[in-house]
């Protein structure tokens, strides 16, 4: 990290990053303890310089986090060294573990969807004892 005194063209506080990424100033200071994002230069007065190298990297996290990637994922994906000098068979490899994680978590919704859309239909208006939703929720108090 080291300790910057002029000016660098395209060069943003920590809260223009944040404004331009859509990621918080804690999550970005969070990205830096983790290592994902590199520790930035600084001013004389200690206040972080981020450059457009910052800036896409940031981007990446913040695009990868949308697509549900966890941060490990993340991270070997931004070890493999970016669109330059990553190997799409890599990338694949990452990326096909990812989509599995995510079918696996969508078949899992739609049996829960299933079967709350069941109990819901089976609800009256009745007394709260009558409940199926209640019920089902109740369930694992009983075997407490």
């Amino acid at each position: 990290m080291g300790t910057i005194t002029s000016s660098r063209a395209e060069a943003f506080s920590i809260g223009e990053l944040s404004k331009h990424s859509g990621v918080n100033i804690e999550t970005i200071r969070y990205y830096e303890r983790i290592k994902m994002l590199p520790a930035p230069p600084r001013t004389a007065n200690g206040r972080r310089v981020y450059g457009p190298a910052e800036r896409r990297t940031l981007a990446f996290i913040r695009r990868s986090r949308d697509l549900g990637f966890t941060l490990e994922e993340i991270r070997a994906l931004l070890a493999l060294g970016g669109p330059e000098r990553a190997s799409c068979a890599d990338v694949r490899k990452i990326a096909s573990a990812h989509l599995a994680s995510v079918r696996s978590k969508l078949s899992d919704l739609v049996k829960l969807e299933s079967i709350l859309s069941e109990t819901v239909a089976q609800c009256s208006d009745g007394p709260s004892p009558d409940c199926p939703v209640l019920d089902i929720l109740d369930a694992g108090r009983q075997s407490d």
